[in-house]
């Protein structure tokens, strides 16, 4: 057996800990944050400082270190919040856009968000969203044609529940947010001009080019229900 002499050795100091989904294991688990410092080291002796390394992120389960980007994807518990959020607030855009007179499209609408897991979701609690947005824009519509297309406070809910999840979902699981939404305004007849424009720009807040967008909402109304 050959005994090295000399060499450089790391020591890895925790500086933070979490949860995380990992790339070696495929899955959410706890990880420490680590910031390494190198030392020449004689007979396994630390003796001389050579910098530090890191930090990085290690892995409860693999002990595998991966890059502090690893922490920028959600875990699986945290992407199925975002998910369901997500789908509640394109709900709610396009009920504000084409009104809630519809006893069909609110049905549509409460199955859809039910099924992305808010399981107690009624038709008359997203009336009511729907009513308490409308009156804190000082309209009758948070979405009005005549106007704006796109009401200021639910733009803003748009875009925050969609654009931080886009990165992280295929193309088929961002075209299933918007479809989602393009079912629950033909649930009543065929689009309304809010309506288009409120689906236009959950495309956009989903990193779907406006081509895409447009080309899945023309299937979408070819499609019998």
């Amino acid at each position: 057996m050959k005994l090295r002499i000399c060499g450089i050795r790391t020591i890895w100091d925790p500086v933070g800990d979490g949860e995380f989904f990992c790339p070696g294991c495929g899955g959410d688990r706890n990880y420490r944050r680590l910031i390494g410092r190198r030392r020449f080291a004689v007979l396994g002796v630390p003796m001389v400082r050579r910098g530090t390394v890191g930090p990085v992120v290690e892995c409860a389960a693999c002990r595998g270190h991966f890059g502090t980007d690893a922490l920028d994807h959600p875990t699986t518990t945290r992407l199925s919040a975002m998910l369901r959020d997500a789908v509640h607030t394109v709900a709610l855009g396009v009920l504000a856009a084409g009104g809630t007179t519809s006893r069909t499209v609110l049905e549509t609408a409460a199955a859809i968000v039910r099924g992305a897991g808010f399981d107690d979701c009624t038709e008359e609690q997203l009336c009511t969203v729907v009513e308490v947005l409308a009156a804190d824009t000082g309209h009758g519509s948070v979405f009005d044609p005549a106007a704006e297309a796109c009401g200021a406070a639910l733009a803003i809910e748009l875009h925050e529940a969609l654009e931080p999840l886009a990165p992280h979902l295929a193309p088929a699981g961002r075209e299933s947010i918007l479809l989602q939404g393009a079912r629950i305004a033909l649930a009543d007849g065929p689009y309304g001009q809010a309506e288009r424009e409120v689906l236009t720009a959950v495309g956009s807040a989903l990193q779907l080019c406006a081509q895409d967008t447009a080309r899945l909402l023309a299937e979408a109304a070819r499609t019998p229900s």
